[in-house]
């Protein structure tokens, strides 16, 4: 019997991706990579247990779209983080995924050619290939986890998660980041809403068991043991910001209501910053100067940061792209970006072993 038309009406095509395995066998995790994962997920995990007293930054562009301004982004900032290594734990930012509120270019992994050609195959590969030169350097690795299937390519080299304010009430996620080996920083809603972020980290924290898929590519039954470093991600929300003293001890009371350590990290960018690059250092050093006055709970920041300041639309030639510039939020730039986060160390310095 035919059921051409009731099934799959609205699908053009199943092209075939290479599984996860394949990709993983072409592009292996290296001795040095590995190292630098587990580095960087045991310096967050010690930071959130308040074993460490440093503060984290998740700090780069807002979305890779070029791998060679990418890395040379990351080279500058493997520099910056072991000059500043003894009071911040530098993240970089890494994604390769886009959430859009209507269309728009869904990031990397979607569209690395930015032509509307999707091919994810090649994207899924050459993110791998990315962030793999990324850990040979020494350099810990943050991203946004948007697909539940990408992480079974990728997850290996990833060392902080976030969910995005979008996603951050999804089933979906929440049970995604129960299984996720990385911290995971959930972020309020996008209307401001923190409940939203505290009953996500609530539920990523317990066992779950859902429909995904293994190395071989196969549909299987996810059984998850529950990720107990969740954590909230101030953002901001309705174009308000949400990092001064008062929304922070909000936010802190809610965490301790739901019996959850309080453990904050401030995103300097979006409502924060009012979408406005330029305050992102403003923001960032109203936090410091909390975290001098006695805050005990906020433990790291996020700020978006490219080689070139702002941001650009893609042209139908891309040999027209300004190098370094993001092509989806607009960033601080590298010069503002090392002035920004020197200061901050010189200012915690003193300050964060006392947290302890």
């Amino acid at each position: 019997m035919t059921t051409a038309d009731i099934d799959n009406i609205n699908v053009a095509s199943f092209d075939p991706m290479p599984t996860p395995l394949e990709i993983i066998e072409r592009l292996p995790l290296t001795v040095a990579a590995a190292e630098s994962v587990r580095a960087g997920r045991q310096a967050l995990r010690a930071i959130l247990d308040r074993q460490d007293p440093r503060f984290f930054v998740v700090v780069g562009p807002c979305s890779i779209h070029d791998p060679v301004a990418g890395m040379d982004y990351a080279r500058r900032l493997k520099a910056l983080a072991d000059e500043v290594g003894d009071t911040l734990l530098l993240v970089m930012r890494v994604y390769f995924e886009k959430p859009r509120t209507t269309t728009g270019w869904k990031g990397f992994i979607n569209d690395p050619d930015m032509d509307d050609s999707f091919r994810i195959d090649r994207g899924i590969e050459e993110a791998r290939r990315f962030l793999l030169a990324v850990a040979e350097l020494g350099l810990p690795v943050g991203t946004e986890a948007l697909d539940p299937i990408s992480p079974q390519y990728i997850g290996d080299l990833i060392t902080w998660t976030a969910i995005g304010a979008r996603t951050t009430e999804s089933q979906t996620h929440r049970e995604l980041s129960s299984g996720l080996s990385t911290p995971v920083g959930f972020k309020n809603g996008t209307n401001g809403d923190v409940g939203i972020a505290v009953n996500a980290i609530v539920s990523a924290s317990r066992p779950h068991s859902f429909l995904g898929i293994n190395e071989q590519g196969r549909s299987s039954i996810v059984r998850t043991r529950g990720n107990r470093y969740g954590h909230l991600v101030l953002r901001g929300g309705d174009g308000r910001p949400n990092y001064d003293t008062v929304s922070v001890q909000i936010a802190t009371e809610a965490l301790a209501k739901a019996k959850l350590p309080a453990n904050i990290v401030v995103d300097c960018s979006h409502a924060n910053s009012h979408k406005k690059p330029e305050l992102q250092p403003k923001v960032l050093a109203d936090v410091v100067n909390q975290v001098r006055l006695g805050n005990q709970s906020i433990v790291g920041a996020m700020i978006e940061s490219n080689l070139v300041a702002g941001n650009q639309p893609i042209p139908d030639d891309p040999a027209k792209l300004i190098y370094g510039c993001s092509v989806t939020d607009a960033c601080v730039d590298w010069e503002t970006t090392e002035k920004a986060l020197r200061e901050a160390a010189v200012l915690l310095r003193d300050v964060l072993p006392a947290r302890l």
